[in-house]
């Protein structure tokens, strides 16, 4: 294929993809104004949207594959480039085949079950034709891992025998009835660490567990397609939209602007100013990663120039960028109520002081070096504070559209972020006319939809291994092991902080919500723990694995941002992490921070 009609295949994809996201956006605004005349409002519209979102996910994961930003664990970047690199990137290849493989196989199963069954979506609309985008999207995902596996033809030959395994099983279903799988999850496990994808780490197990009882990976496509249409979710990809709009133009700028006149007149004031910043851009772009990125070459040089030390400095962005992972709306907050199976709005109130802690203690260690190094601050003028204010007026207002939409306009939470994401659009391009709707949407658009891609196909596909660890009883297990030797809700709180602490290092937020949630909440309502404060201290150990070493991917991302070694930013973030570990620990002993507001709002 050449690079022109190459060019134009992917050209032809986006476009495609975007008008699903926009129509999926539209559908929730249209379903507000149509109460306002009718009542019952648009017939069947949230299940279109919800379908819409699964093809929002599967097609964000397949152009994702072709970007090569499919997620995975940190631990593949330790690998330095040369042969044994090469040889890793066929080899996760392979067994990305292999697996996705399998999951096509029950994609197909899924389909012709759902076909059978004649049901429908929408004004009548096949539900079987919704679905088709399970097997065809992971088809492409698997080819397009498969061609990026090498730059020759031999190695992409090799890494396209994995394809082989689900031959091998479509022909032997019951080859692993009732036999041991750990070879072959250690095999998973390796092809992780190497680089693979996290969702291959999650569907390969699934689907092995699920041969073991001789059934399919229908099992695991159906969970995916439950999970991937569930009420809530489409709020992940319409908030990440809103983030993503936000990102755009100077809006970081006018809050820097914002903070400084503020906090800057604060010793440390700048420190102070990064900490807040980062934290409140988490929040909208649904996770550290984008933060650091698209930050830091704003805020480092802004600390060196006046007298941060850079190793300080190093640590404050690396601890700062997943900051705001507690407060509302961020994603980690409604795919948490989701497992859960609690109130999202909630969530939101019950992480609001819990996020607003951590930041401020990041702030006050700012405060510190600010003291020590006698670092410059910018004098307080009022002036300058109410046009800064006046400037960002836009920005700020952002957090009371999505809570005043929940609180008092009484929207769902997914109309809350469509109406959020037309906010931020209407701001960047009617207002501040940084955006254009024909030069740059369709980017912002596709960008938030490799990040968007990413992860839902993990929420998708470890649904799948969640329902098989919930039918072999391995909660049920762990809450009789706990009964046995924990002996009160503190020894359990201490070892579940430990655990989360090294889930959250190695694996993605996301996927570790799926996987261990179902395991946790029932030891949690046997020892009487407020199911909300029991879900801030879950995501607030796994914000704090983000800067755990050696795999933090706060890490990771900090390294290529900055371009330092990743031992020297390791140390950097060492104060930092000891810190937010102390945070933690508050939030987990004290449930006030959580339960406070939520009890003076009586829910």
């Amino acid at each position: 294929m050449t690079g022109a009609r190459a060019r134009r295949l992917s050209r032809a994809e986006d476009v495609a993809a975007g008008l699903v996201f926009v129509l999926m956006a539209a559908l929730p605004l249209a379903e507000i104004v149509t109460r306002w005349f009718v009542p019952t409002g648009i017939p069947g519209s949230l299940d279109l949207v919800k379908h819409l979102t699964l093809w929002v996910g599967f097609l964000g994961a397949a152009i994702a594959a072709r970007e090569g930003k499919l997620l995975a664990m940190a631990t593949g970047a330790l690998i330095p480039e040369g042969t044994f690199k090469r040889v890793a990137n066929v080899v996760t290849a392979m067994v990305t085949a292999a697996v996705a493989g399998l999951l096509v196989w029950g994609g197909i199963e899924l389909v012709m079950t759902t076909r059978e069954q004649g049901s429908t979506i929408g004004r009548d609309i096949p539900t079987w034709i919704a679905q088709l985008v399970l097997p065809v999207g992971l088809a492409v995902i698997a080819v397009r891992v498969v061609r990026l596996a090498s730059a020759h033809w031999t190695g992409r030959v090799l890494a396209a025998l994995g394809f082989i395994v689900p031959v091998v099983f479509w022909w032997n279903p019951e080859l692993l009835f009732d036999r041991t799988v750990w070879p072959w999850a250690v095999v998973l496990a390796v092809a992780a660490s190497l680089g693979a994808p996290i969702f291959v780490l999650l569907g390969g197990l699934g689907a092995l567990y699920f041969f073991t009882e001789a059934q399919t990976p229908y099992l695991i496509l159906s969970g995916a397609y439950s999970l991937a249409t569930s009420d809530a979710i489409p709020a992940i990809p319409l908030f990440t939209l809103a983030g993503f709009l936000l990102a755009e133009g100077r809006s970081s700028e006018r809050l820097l602007r914002v903070f400084r006149a503020w906090f800057g007149w604060m010793p440390g004031g700048t420190a102070v100013v990064c900490a807040f910043l980062c934290s409140f851009f988490t929040v909208f772009t649904g996770g550290s990663g984008v933060t650091i990125l698209a930050l830091g070459g704003l805020l480092l040089p802004a600390l060196l120039k006046e007298g941060y030390r850079e190793r300080f400095s190093l640590g404050l962005l690396t601890a700062s960028g997943s900051l705001g992972l507690l407060l509302p709306p961020a994603l980690p907050l409604i795919v948490y109520a989701i497992v859960a199976e609690r109130p999202i709005e909630d969530m939101f109130i019950g992480g609001i002081i819990p996020g607003l802690l951590l930041t401020v203690m990041i702030a006050a260690w700012g405060v510190r070096e600010g003291l020590l190094r006698k670092a410059q601050h910018t004098p307080f003028r009022p002036g300058e504070a109410f046009a800064s204010l006046w400037t960002a007026k836009w920005e700020l207002l952002l957090p009371f559209v999505v809570l005043g939409s929940l609180f008092y306009l009484y929207t769902s939470t997914v109309e809350s972020a469509a109406l959020t994401a037309m906010y931020a659009l209407i701001v960047q391009t009617v207002i501040h006319r940084e955006l254009s709707i024909g030069r740059d949407l369709l980017r912002v658009l596709v960008e938030c939809l490799t990040i968007v891609g990413g992860v839902l196909i993990i929420l998708a596909v470890a649904q799948g291994l969640t329902r098989y660890l919930i039918g072999a009883g391995i909660p049920a297990a762990l809450l009789e092991w706990t009964q046995l030797y924990v002996d009160s809700p503190l020894t359990f709180l201490l070892l579940l902080n430990l655990f989360l602490l090294i889930v959250g290092c190695l694996m993605d937020i996301f996927s570790a919500t799926v996987v261990i949630v179902p395991l946790i909440v029932p030891i949690g309502m046997f020892f009487e723990i407020h199911p909300v404060h029991l879900g801030i201290i879950f995501i607030a150990n796994l914000e704090l694995g983000y800067l755990t070493p050696p795999v933090g991917l706060n890490l990771f991302l900090a390294s290529y941002r900055f371009q330092r070694p990743l031992f020297e930013v390791m140390r950097a973030s060492l104060p930092m992490l000891a810190i937010l570990g102390i945070g933690v620990l508050l939030i987990t002993y004290i449930p006030w921070l959580t339960l406070g507001l939520l009890e003076l709002m009586g829910r």
